[in-house]
Parts: structure tokens; C-alpha cells; sequence
């Protein structure tokens, strides 16, 4: 298989169904989704697989990298039946626990923090920054055409869990976040 086919070489690409300007909308949303995976990636690749500190998280990375593909892949078609799907409402929910779960480790937390601390804990807040980007195009992108509102439920509920783990990641290594000294008090937790 050649990994070069100059096809694009007039600024067009190919998506299911279709051909596309290389700035279309929705190569911008699948695009944006495609780089989050590499810091995803890059993040799992800071994890110390010998103190067993964090094989937690990157199963659940490794798990939201598949699911990322999902979201690209759904993204990318033009017309695409309802039942054809990969993204799910399910997995939003699992997000939903996982926050959960990891929330209950982090210290209190009132004001707005900088994102910063440990090197596993900054760049999650990459991820946190880019998913949000991430779902910024999916919302453009759906303004004009049909797309998978599963999608965007997860991307929104991703950049929360990437806020979440980012500070797991400080906590579990000791490392205080620090926070944002102008900021009112905003975060409340659950009781």
C-alpha cells in the first residue's frame, strides 16, 4: 500500500460518501478529534507502567483513544443511517462514572486552577483544551448538516473527565494544583 496517493494534492479530500475541501467543516471536527487522540496518546505514553500508579488510567485512556475513532468515524460520513452509529449515549454515561470515581480522590477544589503541576497532569489539560476545541467543531459542523448527537455529548463530557484525571494525576503524585487567585469561588461539590 503506497501512504501516498496525491489525490489531495488540489486541496480536496475524500470522506465516506463524498469528496470535501480539506478545511470543510467536518474534516476541521474529525481533524481536531484526531489530534486529541495523539495527546491522548502522548499522556499514556508519561504513564510509569512499573509503579502501577496509574494502570488504571491508562486502560481508561486506552479505552477513550478507541472511542475517539468512534467519534471521528461517525463524523465522517456524509449521509450515514442512525443504526450505523458507533458513539452511544452508554459511553457518556461511563464517562459519567469514571468522573465520578476519580473525583472522589482529588482535594476540594473552589476556585479555577492553572492547569499545570505534573508533566501527566499538564498535558491531560492539553487534552482537556483540544476536546473542547473538538467539540466546538462538532457543534459547527452540526449548525448545518445531520450528525451524531452522541458525539458531542461525549466530547462535552470528556473535557470534563480530562479536568478530572489531570487532577488525579497531581494528586496521586503529591503535587498540589494551584490555583487561579483572582477566581471567585465557583465549584461546589456534591454532597
Amino acid at each position: 500500500m503506497g501512504i501516498y496517493t496525491r489525490t489531495g494534492d488540489e486541496g480536496q479530500t475524500s470522506v465516506i460518501g463524498g469528496r470535501v475541501i480539506k478545511d470543510d467543516d467536518r474534516v476541521e471536527a474529525y481533524g481536531t478529534i484526531d489530534e486529541l487522540n495523539c495527546f491522548v496518546g502522548q499522556a499514556i505514553s508519561l504513564i510509569d507502567h512499573a509503579t502501577g500508579q496509574f494502570e488504571d488510567l491508562r486502560e481508561h485512556l486506552l479505552e477513550v483513544q478507541q472511542e475517539l475513532f468512534d467519534c471521528g468515524s461517525d463524523l465522517a460520513f456524509v449521509r450515514i443511517s442512525e443504526t450505523k452509529y458507533k458513539v452511544r449515549d452508554e459511553m457518556v454515561t461511563r464517562l459519567e462514572q469514571w468522573i465520578d470515581m476519580y473525583d472522589a480522590e482529588n482535594p476540594k477544589v473552589e476556585r479555577f486552577i492553572l492547569p499545570g503541576g505534573s508533566l501527566l497532569s499538564s498535558t491531560l489539560h492539553v487534552c482537556r483544551t483540544v476536546c473542547r476545541r473538538a467539540e466546538r467543531r462538532a457543534v459547527t459542523l452540526g449548525q448545518h448538516t445531520d450528525i451524531n448527537p452522541s458525539v458531542r455529548r461525549y466530547l462535552n463530557r470528556l473535557s470534563d473527565y480530562f479536568f478530572v484525571v489531570a487532577r488525579t494525576a497531581n494528586a496521586r503524585q503529591q503535587v498540589a494544583d494551584i490555583e487561579y487567585v483572582r477566581s471567585k469561588k465557583v465549584f461546589r461539590r456534591k454532597e
